[in-house]
C-alpha cells in the first residue's frame, strides 16, 4: 500500500518540501527566504507561522490537498540526546523544540511545523534521525579530562540513510553491516557504524575531527585558549571560529570547494596545500575509528556533497584504501531520507520510537 507523506526540511534561509507516494516523489521544491523576510523575526521560533503558511500556500498553488496526507515528517532539531530512528512528535518533544533544549537552529522548526499541520488532519507527525542521535559506547565518551564528556552531534540522517542504501546493495541490512562512514559537507563527521549504531563519531559542531569548508575541527587547544582571553574576545566570536568562520573559510574567505579546486588548477600552491591537509585529516579520522573493526568490516563510505569532488575522494581513497574498500555514495537527499524513515513506520516495518 502506498502512503502519502509530506517531508519538511527547514534550513537557515530556505524551507525544502516534498510530497511522496510511497517511495515515488510527486513534488519537490526549495522555498528561499530573503534576509528582509527573516530579519523581522527576533528568534527562530518566531518564524514558525511564517514558514508554515509558506508551505500551505505553495501546496495550494500546486493543487495538492492536505487531506491526501497519511503523515507529515520534519527534519529533527536540537533535542535531548536519543537513539537513531523515527520518532513521533509528542507534546514533550514540541516543548523541547520550542525552548531549544540543546540549542536554537532552523531544523527545530521541522517537528513543530509537522505537528501543526498534522493535528487538524488527525494524522501523525514524525522526525527521523536528528543531529543529536547519540549511540556512543562508554569508551567513546571519555575525553581525557573528567570535567568534560564527549557528546554526539553529527549528520545522523545522511549517515543512517546511506548506510541502509549501501547495506542493501551488499545484500545485507544496516544492522548486519560494519561501516566507517565519512559525511563530507559544510561540516564533516566520521563514524564507526556497528550493529546499526554509530558507536563513535566526532562532534561535528563541537570542535572535533577534521576541519571542513566552514568548521575548524580539532584545534591546538593551548593557542585557542590564549585567544579566548585576548582583549575584546567574546564567546560568540570564538564560537564562530569553530563553526561558521573556520576551516576553508578562515584560509580563503569562501566555503565553495569548487572555487578552491579552480585555484589549484590555476597554480595556487596554498590552496593545494590546505586542500591536501583537509583530505589528510579526513583520512586520519577514518583510520582512527577503523580500529573498532580490527580489519573485519564492509567498507569505508564517502558521502555528502564534497564526495562529488573526484579530486578530494581520490586523495582520501589513496590514503585509506589499504584499510578497506572505499565506497562512494555522493550527495545527500534529506527529504528522501525523512520519507523513507516515515514509510517504514506506516508500513509497520518498524515501530515509531518514543521521545
Amino acid at each position: 500500500m502506498s502512503h502519502t507523506v509530506l517531508a519538511i526540511n527547514p534550513g537557515s534561509t530556505s524551507t525544502k518540501i516534498a510530497i511522496y507516494d510511497g517511495e515515488e516523489l510527486r513534488f519537490e521544491e526549495e522555498m528561499r527566504h530573503s534576509f528582509d523576510e527573516l530579519k523581522k523575526f527576533e528568534t527562530i521560533l518566531d518564524q514558525l507561522d511564517f514558514r508554515k503558511e509558506a508551505i500551505v500556500e505553495r501546496l495550494e498553488q500546486t493543487g495538492f490537498k492536505l487531506a491526501e496526507l497519511d503523515a507529515v515528517v520534519g527534519r529533527g532539531g536540537l533535542l535531548r540526546p536519543l537513539k537513531g530512528g523515527t520518532y513521533e512528535v509528542t507534546k514533550k518533544m514540541v516543548n523541547d523544540l520550542k525552548i531549544g533544549v540543546s540549542g536554537q537552529h532552523a531544523s527545530n522548526l521541522g517537528g513543530l511545523i509537522a505537528k501543526d499541520l498534522s493535528t487538524p488532519l488527525g494524522i501523525k507527525a514524525y522526525i527521523v534521525d536528528p543531529v543529536v542521535v547519540d549511540e556512543l559506547i562508554p569508551t567513546s565518551r571519555i575525553s581525557g579530562h573528567a570535567a568534560y564528556e564527549r557528546i554526539s552531534i553529527f549528520h545522523a540522517l545522511n549517515h543512517k540513510a546511506t548506510a541502509r542504501k549501501v547495506a542493501k546493495q551488499l545484500g545485507k541490512t544496516y544492522e548486519e553491516s560494519r561501516f566507517v562512514i565519512a559525511h563530507l559537507g559544510g561540516g564533516i563527521s566520521v563514524a564507526a557504524h556497528l550493529g546499526g549504531e554509530a558507536i563513535d563519531v566526532n562532534n561535528a559542531l563541537g570542535g572535533e575531527g577534521p576541519f571542513s569548508p566552514e568548521r575548524s575541527g580539532t584545534l591546538p587547544m593551548s593557542a585557542f585558549l590564549e585567544a579566548c582571553f585576548e582583549p575584546g574576545a567574546s564567546k560568540a566570536e570564538m564560537q564562530k571560529q569553530l563553526v561558521g568562520e573556520g576551516g576553508i573559510i578562515s584560509y580563503f574567505g569562501t566555503n565553495d570547494m569548487r572555487e578552491i579546486e579552480r585555484r589549484i588548477e590555476a597554480g595556487d600552491a596554498e590552496a593545494a596545500l590546505v586542500f591536501d591537509a583537509m583530505a589528510i585529516q579526513v583520512s586520519k579520522e577514518i583510520a582512527a575509528v577503523s580500529v573498532y573493526f580490527k580489519g573485519n568490516f564492509d567498507g569505508i563510505i564517502l558521502t555528502g556533497g564534497l564526495a562529488r569532488s573526484q579530486a578530494f575522494t581520490d586523495k582520501v581513497t589513496e590514503l585509506v584504501s589499504w584499510i578497506g574498500r572505499v565506497i562512494l555514495s555522493p550527495g545527500e537527499d534529506e527529504l528522501k531520507a525523512l520519507n523513507e524513515g516515515t514509510q517504514r513506520i506506516l508500513a509497520k516495518v518498524e515501530q515509531a520510537k518514543e521521545y
